[in-house]
């Protein structure tokens, strides 16, 4: 394929205006200009940036009523997009970050215009002393961040994503709201045939941030969890990515008020109904388990 046409997307609630004007010119900087950028406001007003930031290609502002979540504001971005059925590649950038390096979106391009079968580019994420954290780091154990190559997974902060694996995969469980909406996309990719790659060239500077600072964090984070292996895991193997998810919990959690939010949104993911189930072909599993992380972990 040719140079593919590049759109950029943020999803913002409107309690970071400095930061998403930062965002911003760290993309109007890009020696490749994305063909059009989308600002999505969700459940918020926004601010004319076109003109006052002077950015690039066609700007395209989305005030939603209400907040739909970081997953169902990001879907109305890609569904906008898809109006104009000329974008090859999104990336989908925090409200928070920072594109540090001015040729970040060409990079890229040319990632994905090598490779025909790649499905999602994972940046590298390193916080403002230029440390990142392990959480970050799409691998299991204390594994270099550094080190780039195929993975089972991605970073939601600051990623890119081909139109056409979308096409065929779906967008983002927009039921999740917040947190684990990743790895079912990652799931569903993989399964599909596309492939991951993480490339830590290309940074994304965040402030190093805890996901328990949402209020809402162990709720629908065990709620979530349980939604996605009904979704996405043969029958045999959800007891046990459950029991061990379960154990890993009982060991970090040390706050009585976060673990009973967490039993509760567990029993929520049990009674609740838990969307389309797809689960993965047993070929998948192998491929995430050679790829380094079975999943079960």
């Amino acid at each position: 394929m040719g140079e593919p046409r590049v759109a950029v997307a943020v999803v913002t609630m409107g309690n970071r205006p400095a930061e998403v004007d930062a965002l911003l010119e760290s993309v109007a900087k890009q020696d490749l200009a994305p063909a059009r950028i989308v600002i999505v406001g969700n459940g918020c007003r926004l601010p004319e940036f076109a003109e006052r930031l002077s950015l690039p290609g066609e700007v395209i502002a989305i005030e939603l009523e209400e907040n739909l979540g970081c997953p169902g504001g990001r879907n109305v971005a890609l569904g906008r997009l898809r109006e104009f059925g000329d974008i090859d590649v999104v990336v989908e950038l925090d409200d928070d970050g920072l594109l540090v390096d001015a040729d970040v979106l060409r990079r890229v391009g040319d990632l994905f215009a090598v490779d025909p079968r790649l499905g999602v580019v994972g940046f590298r994420i390193a916080d403002e002393y230029g440390e990142t954290q392990q959480r970050h780091v799409p691998r299991i154990g204390a594994s270099d961040p550094l080190r780039g190559g195929y993975v089972t997974g991605f970073l939601g902060g600051g990623h890119a994503f081909r139109m056409a694996m979308l096409d065929e995969t779906g967008d983002w469980p927009a039921a999740f709201f917040f947190a684990h909406e990743e790895i079912d996309l990652a799931w569903r990719a993989v399964d599909h045939g596309w492939r991951i790659l993480y490339a830590p060239e290309l940074l994304l500077r965040h402030p190093r941030t805890s996901p328990a600072r949402h209020a809402i964090y162990y709720r629908v984070n065990a709620r979530n969890r349980v939604w996605l292996v009904r979704r996405r895991l043969p029958l045999p193997l959800i007891p046990v990515h459950l029991g061990v998810w379960t154990l890993l919990t009982l060991l970090r959690v040390r706050s009585a008020a976060g673990l009973r939010a967490w039993f509760g949104g567990f029993l929520e993911g049990l009674r609740e109904p838990a969307g389309e189930r797809r689960p993965m072909r047993w070929s998948t599993v192998w491929r995430l388990t050679r790829l380094g992380r079975p999943p079960v972990i």
